[in-house]
């Protein structure tokens, strides 16, 4: 898809994925990958803002000798999925008459 995705959906994509259960980034990444394109480069700065904004939180969990940080959704987090999701059916709404031809003035 050659549509580029804003920050603002992308947080609300991860968070989507966040509220069914928790992920370590690579599985997170790879997730992701499979509805949008994006690269891991790109998901742990995602990941580093929404664990600033408070929206997720973060623990290790050992795999095979080695730890894995897992993310996990903060109520404060399911609150802005939330408020994304509203957001978000506002914009396609209006996107979708746009194309459509159907917009009014």
């Amino acid at each position: 898809m050659a549509i580029q995705i804003s920050s603002e959906l992308l947080d609300g994509c991860v968070l989507a994925l966040l509220s069914d259960e928790d992920y370590y980034g690579y599985a997170l990444t790879q997730r992701l990958q499979t509805t949008v394109a994006v690269s891991e480069s790109t998901l742990y700065p995602v990941l580093r803002r929404l664990k600033k904004n408070g929206w997720v939180t973060t623990y290790d969990q050992a795999f095979q000798g080695r730890n894995r940080r897992y993310y996990q959704l903060t109520a404060a987090g399911q609150q802005q999925l939330t408020v994304v999701q509203a957001d978000w059916q506002s914009y396609y709404q209006a996107i979708n008459q746009l194309l459509k031809g159907e917009a009014t003035s």
